[in-house]
């Protein structure tokens, strides 16, 4: 039966990215100075204003304004593309709720939900091949802007990959690229991003004839970041994670420091199930943890290896259980998560980079 996988990516001047981007900054920024900071910082960016809001309970001080303006600028936009002097910037930070921190303290997680993690040995990522030909196709737009291969891409662009498995095939049945611009004729654009963005980054074999491009097709993108459309902290979360193969908790990562469950477990749920494919104990994983606020130990623990795994589920739930701490302190430790180092996991997905502690591969004691 013919089934086809679609994900999609965004540039870091998405106006949701750069929301995203400016939460994880002032989450690096705190963790810089007091490791133990408790951050939960969120930023909406409209047409006249900025809003940054959110809870911050720290030992340092931080110049919010400032890392605005980094910010705009680290991501390359200008006063031409987003004149960020004419924004009013209101920031709305009060301290962590008693409440929270009350169960926090007591070293138990800082919210209740369910968290997901993913892997698959289809690519060298272990990530869903869609995913990973996505975030190469707006990587590669971010790379020929920033380089001037193509000077008249702008930040804002995002892309979309297709792709078909039929009889244990694959190929691209579709690719979508669109990418904010100077003022100039279409067929420009649209020639440049096919050479230097679709062809340098899509492998030859899994295109055919009938694979259809797309590419900025309204014909017109030159407005673009939160001039052109609102942004908001967390709305790009299915970017995030595993593009819409596995499932997801639904709480969102950027600017929330990793007392917080619905980022830091999803991280070791994706440290796990990545070690449970590397460890070739299954072709497919997703593992799934839930979580009790103010609770140390998860309220559950659940595998799915797709029946690709010659173990059964009750047994790698007790491999998980012997290698794994899955304590909110027992991450942070497992995966040194009290270091500045959240900027690097905003953009192109959180997974699948290396120089992450959670993408890390390990010998499970089976």
């Amino acid at each position: 039966m013919k089934k086809i996988i679609t994900s999609e990516s965004v540039t870091e001047g998405h106006p949701d990215k750069v929301c995203d981007l400016l939460s994880d900054s002032i989450l690096d920024a705190y963790l810089s100075i007091d490791p133990k900071s408790r951050v939960a910082v969120e930023c909406m960016f409209g047409k006249n204003y900025l809003l940054i809001t959110g809870e911050v309970t720290s030992k340092g001080e931080v110049d919010i304004k400032k890392i605005v303006y980094d910010t705009i600028k680290e991501i390359g936009y200008t006063k031409e593309t987003l004149d960020i002097d004419k924004y009013n910037i209101i920031i709305d930070i009060s301290k962590q709720s008693p409440d929270i921190s009350m169960g926090v303290d007591n070293l138990g997680a800082g919210d209740q939900g369910m968290m997901y993690g993913y892997a698959t040995n289809e690519t060298i990522e272990l990530l869903p091949l869609s995913l990973v030909l996505a975030h190469k196709l707006t990587k590669r737009l971010t790379e020929c802007r920033k380089k001037k291969i193509l000077d008249f891409l702008r930040p804002d662009g995002k892309s979309q990959v297709s792709i078909e498995y039929l009889d244990n095939k694959i190929r691209i049945d579709s690719i979508i690229v669109s990418s904010q611009h100077d003022d100039i004729d279409i067929n420009t654009v649209r020639e440049g991003i096919k050479k230097e963005v679709i062809d340098n980054v899509i492998p030859n074999n899994l295109v055919d004839s009938d694979t259809k491009y797309f590419i900025n097709p309204t014909g017109r993108f030159v407005i673009g970041g939160p001039t052109g459309d609102s942004g908001l902290t967390g709305r790009k979360i299915i970017v995030d994670t595993y593009g819409g193969v596995a499932h997801h908790g639904g709480g969102a990562f950027s600017g929330k420091d990793p007392t917080k469950v619905d980022r830091s477990a999803s991280y070791m749920c994706r440290f796990i199930a990545k070690n449970i494919v590397a460890n070739k104990l299954a072709d497919k994983c997703e593992v799934s943890l839930s979580y009790a606020i103010g609770v140390k130990e998860p309220t559950s623990i659940n595998i799915d290896t797709f029946n690709t795994s010659k173990l059964s589920n009750d047994k790698l739930i007790e491999i998980i259980k012997k290698n794994f701490d899955l304590t909110p302190q027992g991450i942070i430790k497992t995966l040194d998560l009290l270091k500045p180092i959240y900027k690097k996991t905003t953009n192109y997905g959180h997974f699948g980079k290396e120089n992450l502690p959670w993408e890390k591969v390990i010998k499970l004691e089976i």
